[in-house]
Order: structure tokens, then C-alpha cells, then sequence
């Protein structure tokens, strides 16, 4: 066991990425000036990982509040939207809220409570059981909500979202009425024609929507899918994954990147000898603890990777093995019995199999991008591309 390192994940300093740039040759030329000034050694089976904002600034995906009103009153009408489980951001959802306000005469925004999809919480879940609330059954006015709970700020960013949702409606020009419900079948009492603003379960929003009588349903992702007046779009996701980019403008999840990340494969290949796996990446897959917000805002962790990402991990528990099949070995020849246990594996499932219980059983793409995205931070680090090393090692790699 020469080599002590295992998995070793590095930001990578890039120039500031603008609309236009040719970001296969940054993202290439980045990674081979980390080579010659820093010491990064490249092997096969390495990988490199890219923002999805960086893709997404560099194609120019952005839409305006102009550009969302278009496509809002085009597809609802133009009159009484219910506007459903959006997430309480002002980064992720309050500039699409100004342009879906703007394509509307009155807005019913509806919240799903005592948090949103990835755990924004509204109100606490035990002053709803202090109160006698039912989450699952009860829907609540915005009269009520203020009677039962007053006013409450997110404990991050000091936002009572009500209230500044409803300030962004009114300013956008539309009327707005607020209820608090859990069944996307509530805001059928108000309209039937919806905009569902939900991530990871658009779909079956929709389902229950249509068979309930809902007239037209349309989900976020469906909402900038083909472009306004020459504006960016997401055939696949829409306003999904989009962020603020000004007051007035939005950033798009990227566009078909599938391409750039096969273009620098094949380049770094011919400069470094070496079959580098490439991928984008979103937000993470993990959840907070304490504020209990589930990190994925965005529709998938990554859009686009490499053939040599799919798939999940197949690994054994290296201390079940210690503990069990090789209790009565220590020291090199437990060493020496585990990693001939390893080298046994011809590649079939070990799903079932109890040295393998514990193992995470989540896609390679969402493991790797939830560790490039704590490693690029969201913040002034400057690392948008991450270089990752022996993640596809075992105890058995020399």
C-alpha cells in the first residue's frame, strides 16, 4: 500500500467566465496550468467537473422578466394564475416570480407548509402541532397563517417570504391572494388554470392536477423551453435550475452541454495520453442538518457526463469484513485477506450481498457532484472547475 491518498478533490482557478467564451479551451488550459505550476499528475480514470454557471454564462442562457411574462400569458392566459409550490428563494424563484406576475391580472400563490420541497421552512413543525394544524389536510388563509403563527423570518436570510412574495406580485402589477395547502388540488377552489412551480415532483402535481379538473396546467419547466424574442431557453427544464442574474434577468440551467463535455474529454486525452472523465454540475444531493434544507434546487445534479460516469458504485464494507469474515486476522494478514476479497469482484451486482450493506447506492453523477459542489463552494473561492483524483481507487490500487 505505496500510495496513501485515496480520493483527493481540487478547485481549480479559472478566468471569469462571460458570454461567448470558449470555455472547453479555458476549462482545458486551466487544468493544464494546475499541471505545469501546481504538480497535478494526471492519471486515467481522473475526473473534471465544471459549474453549471459557467456553461450556462458562457452559451448566454439568460431570460428577461419581459421574456417570462411573454411565455406565462401566452400559455395561462393572461388572467387568474394559481401559482403552486415554489421554493422560498430569493436567488432561485423571485425574478421568475416578477415575470410570472407580470404575465398575469391576479396571482393565488399557494406555498406548501411547514417548509418548501427542499426545506425552506415557513414555521416550525412542532408549533404546528402546538396549534393543532394539520399539514396534510388543512388550508390555511394568509389571515389565518398571521392569526396562528404571526409573522416569521427565515432564520438564514431574515425573510418573511409571504410577505415578500407578495410584495414582488403586487409590484409586478397583478393582484395576489396567499393560502397554505399540501394538496395541489387546493388552489382548484381559486383557479383552474396553474403554474407548478415544484422541482422533484412536477410530475405528479400535474397528474393530480388534470384529474381533478384543472383546465390548463403548465410546470416551471415548461415555462422558457423554446425561446422569446431570441432569448435563451431549456428545451428539457425551462426555468428549472435557473438563478438571478440581475434585477430584470435570469441565468438558465445550461443548454446541451452534452457536446463540451466530449470536446474537452477529447482534448485533454490528446494533451495529457490520459481518459479523463468530464462532467457538469449543479447543486449537490445532501442535506443540512441543522437548517434541514435539502441542497438540489436544481431538476438533476449533473446534465451532462461522460459514458465512464454512469452507472452506481459496487463496493464492499471494508468494516463489516473486518468484523465478520476476518475477525481472527489483524495487521497484513487482514490487509492481505480484504484485498484479495476485493480483486474477487468480477463486476456483478453486489446489491443483496451483506458485505456490501451500508455502501451508498446513488448514481456515480450525483455522488461526484455533490462533492465537486461543497468543493467549489458557491461563494468567492474562484474554483469553478474541480480536478478530483482516486475516486475510482480501492484499498487494493498501489
Amino acid at each position: 500500500m505505496s500510495r496513501m491518498l485515496g480520493t483527493v478533490s481540487m478547485g481549480i482557478r479559472t478566468p471569469i467566465i462571460r458570454e461567448g467564451d470558449d470555455l472547453a479551451q479555458i476549462v482545458t488550459d486551466s487544468i493544464l496550468e494546475a499541471m505545469k505550476e501546481d504538480g497535478l499528475c494526471p492519471r486515467d480514470r481522473d475526473v473534471v467537473a465544471m459549474t453549471e454557471a459557467i456553461v450556462a454564462r458562457a452559451q448566454g442562457n439568460y431570460a428577461s422578466v419581459d421574456n417570462i411574462a411573454a411565455d406565462v400569458r401566452a400559455k395561462l392566459g393572461g388572467e387568474t394564475v394559481g401559482v403552486i409550490f415554489p421554493i422560498l428563494s430569493r436567488n432561485r424563484f423571485a425574478i421568475c416570480l416578477r415575470g410570472i406576475a407580470k404575465g398575469c391580472k391576479k396571482v393565488v400563490l399557494m406555498l406548501s407548509y411547514p417548509s418548501d420541497e427542499v426545506g425552506n421552512h415557513l414555521v416550525d413543525l412542532d408549533l404546528l402541532d402546538e396549534k393543532g394544524v394539520n399539514p396534510y389536510s388543512d388550508v390555511l388563509t394568509l389571515e389565518k397563517y398571521r392569526e396562528l403563527f404571526g409573522q416569521i423570518k427565515h432564520p438564514f436570510t431574515g425573510v418573511d417570504y409571504l410577505e415578500y412574495y407578495g410584495d414582488v406580485i403586487r409590484e409586478s402589477g397583478a393582484e395576489v391572494e396567499i393560502i397554505l395547502a399540501n394538496d395541489p388540488r387546493a388552489i382548484l377552489k381559486y383557479t383552474k388554470n396553474v403554474l407548478n412551480c415544484d422541482i422533484h415532483t412536477r410530475a405528479r402535481t400535474k397528474r393530480l392536477l388534470k384529474a381533478a379538473g384543472a383546465e390548463i396546467v403548465y410546470g416551471l419547466d415548461e415555462i422558457m423551453n423554446a425561446s422569446i424574442d431570441g432569448s435563451g431557453y431549456n428545451a428539457s427544464y425551462g426555468l428549472l435550475g435557473s438563478n438571478k442574474s440581475t434585477e430584470n434577468t435570469v441565468k438558465l440551467f445550461p443548454r446541451d452541454p452534452q457536446p463540451l463535455v466530449e470536446e474537452i474529454q477529447a482534448r485533454l486525452l490528446k494533451l495529457t495520453g490520459k481518459h479523463i472523465e468530464v462532467m457538469v454540475y449543479g447543486d449537490g444531493a445532501f442535506k443540512d442538518p441543522v437548517g434541514k434544507i435539502w441542497e438540489l434546487a436544481d431538476p438533476v445534479v449533473s446534465p451532462a457526463y461522460t459514458p465512464g460516469l454512469e452507472g452506481t458504485p459496487n463496493e464492499l464494507k471494508l468494516k463489516y469484513l473486518a468484523d465478520n469474515d476476518f475477525a481472527d486476522l489483524s495487521g497484513k494478514e487482514l490487509q492481505d485477506a480484504i484485498k484479495a476479497k476485493i480483486q474477487q469482484k468480477d463486476g456483478s451486482s453486489l446489491v443483496g450481498n451483506m458485505a456490501a450493506q451500508g455502501t451508498t447506492p446513488r448514481r456515480l453523477t450525483d455522488l461526484i457532484g455533490s462533492l465537486c459542489d461543497l468543493t467549489s463552494g458557491s461563494g468567492d473561492k474562484g474554483t469553478p472547475v474541480v480536478y478530483i483524483q482516486g475516486y475510482f481507487d480501492n484499498y487494493t490500487n498501489e
